[in-house]
């Protein structure tokens, strides 16, 4: 939008050279409101791609080992991410030692989140991602413990998130959960609908159709590539949203709108 406004003003103040400076700043203005302030610079999505998947994977171990035991389903979980991303040998090896040292008890997680929002954190979505990631990790043996969610409230905190946006956003990806594969799988399927958007039965229309349209706009693939996001991880922020439409489709249609 501001590249078509820097484009106008500055051909009616300086005719084509005005024209293209202004095309220039707005494509500038257009990629900070999309990606924000820590994605306007494209070159960086390397090191911001190579910073998420570090802090993924360390992060994954430390919830893993969270309660004091690694289960099977985490286990499994990690595998089926790791497949997920298409992973070759040499990378994979470097994800499990990831892994490993955040499961390790010692390990101090401090320096990760402070290196993460050094390089991530200004962008617009991946933070928000990288928590979204971690909570279904947690939910991957069926319940999160209270060790795990301890954890998962200081990683929010990490990020800058406080406990009752945490726990909203918790309380949403299990909800959203619920509509995996556009199957709906509990019986109080529109309760949960309302919950996986973060809306509730007395919201209006427009605040429902506003919830929906800013996790659609957090989980769009060229948003996240934009950012940072691994080309192979934007497959599972596309789930995500599978997840979002069939909630938001059933709201719709019990709405008539």
């Amino acid at each position: 939008m501001f590249k078509l406004i820097g484009v106008i003003a500055g051909s009616i103040l300086s005719g084509f050279w005005g024209a293209l400076f202004g095309f220039f700043i707005g494509s500038f203005i257009d990629r900070v409101r999309a990606y924000g302030s820590g994605g306007m610079n494209p070159l960086q999505n390397a090191l911001r791609q190579a910073v998420f998947l570090e802090t993924v994977f360390i992060s994954m171990g430390k919830l893993a080992k969270a309660d004091g035991h690694v289960s099977q389903d985490e286990i499994d979980h990690v595998e089926q991410f790791m497949r997920k991303l298409g992973m070759t040998a040499e990378h994979r090896l470097r994800a499990i030692a990831l892994f490993k040292q955040g499961a390790d008890p010692a390990f101090d997680i401090a320096p990760t989140y402070a290196r993460f929002m050094s390089v991530c954190g200004h962008t617009k979505n991946l933070k928000d991602v990288l928590l979204v990631y971690l909570i279904v990790m947690a939910l991957a043996d069926g319940h999160v413990h209270p060790a795990e969610e301890a954890l998962l409230i200081d990683i929010a905190g990490r990020l800058g998130y406080g406990r009752d946006t945490f726990k909203q956003m918790m309380d949403m990806v299990l909800n959203q959960g619920h509509f995996a594969g556009g199957q709906v799988t509990t019986a109080a399927a529109l309760d949960d609908a309302y919950k996986a958007l973060g809306v509730n039965k007395e919201s209006t229309d427009a605040e429902i159709k506003r919830a929906y349209r800013k996790l659609m706009s957090q989980y769009h693939p060229d948003k996240l590539m934009g950012q940072g996001l691994p080309e192979d991880m934007i497959a599972m922020a596309t789930e995500q949203a599978k997840e979002i439409q069939v909630a938001y489709d059933m709201i719709k249609k019990s709405r008539n709108i």
